[in-house]
């Protein structure tokens, strides 16, 4: 599920970004406008609950109004965003330093502005590596593509997120994972109302919560070190999974698990809310 041959989206002039925001789109997003029109919201697969407004994490500045980025509410300092746009096998994606002021139709800021949404329809763009499309943030050390051990040290993924939508057809996303140089490692998923984690290429999985509610705010914490990973739910332990490796990565956002030939219609998305999102390195 790598993303191969990747776009980048280049900055415009910085000063010429402050007065070019069109329609909510920063003129800093890309060179050229890769970007498909919004898509209609397909129906959730079950009502969706009224999302609680997530605590103020430090990465979040300003009040709310002031809000304009997705790069105000998350620290993307260290992400690279692909999108279920561009050209086929070869998605656009948007990397630092436009990231940082960047918004559009698959990724922007709720309504209350103190969560980032990550939309990915079943019509869109894939890598060359998968057949579903992806509005996804991947991990990036400075200008470098990250890659860690667990064999030594501490790595740890903290977000704070809700699913919002899923397809109709195939109700399934993908909302975090450790990805390696050939595919992922472990993920997290939702099927339904089923959210799990699965490991072992799907040989393997632990369902964290058996009746997930579509737009309930959770915690979810991923913890690689010394040969395992562990998942933690809202606080508790859920996973212990005995992996390790190298070259490994962390990923976050909506990878939704549908497309036409799973016979979803091109506007059915898979949604994701981000509140917060933290990745830290030790030892």
């Amino acid at each position: 599920m790598s993303g191969a041959g990747l776009r980048r989206i280049a900055p415009i002039f910085a000063g010429v970004a402050a007065l070019l925001v069109v329609a909510g789109v920063s003129a800093t997003a890309c060179s050229r406008p890769t970007e498909k029109p919004p898509v209609s919201p397909s129906p959730t697969t079950s009502a969706p609950a009224s999302p609680s407004t997530a605590p103020p994490t430090p990465e979040q500045h300003g009040a709310t109004s002031d809000r304009r980025y997705p790069g105000d509410v998350l620290d993307l300092s260290n992400w690279y965003l692909t999108l279920p746009t561009g050209e086929e096998s070869d998605p656009d994606s948007v990397y630092q330093p436009a990231l940082t002021t960047y918004v559009g139709s698959y990724f922007r800021l709720n309504d209350t502005r103190d969560g980032v949404v990550f939309i990915a329809n079943a019509g869109g763009v894939t890598t060359s590596g998968s057949s579903y499309p992806r509005s996804e943030l991947r991990e990036m050390s400075g200008a470098n593509k990250a890659g860690w051990s667990n064999f030594r040290g501490t790595h740890t993924l903290a977000v704070r997120q809700a699913v919002t939508r899923l397809p109709q057809v195939k109700p399934h996303v993908v909302t975090a994972q450790i990805h390696d140089a050939e595919d992922d490692v472990m993920l997290v998923r939702l099927e339904g109302e089923r959210l799990m984690v699965e490991y072992q290429n799907g040989d393997g999985e632990v369902v964290i919560n058996p009746t997930y509610r579509l737009g309930t705010p959770y915690d979810l914490r991923i913890v690689a070190a010394d040969s395992h990973v562990e998942v933690y739910y809202n606080g508790e332990l859920k996973a212990d999974i005995p992996a390790s490796g190298s070259g490994w990565y962390f990923k976050s956002g909506s990878y939704v698990q549908s497309n036409l030939d799973r016979g979803d219609q091109a506007d059915a998305v898979g949604e994701v809310v981000i509140y917060s999102l933290q990745v830290t390195h030790s030892g």
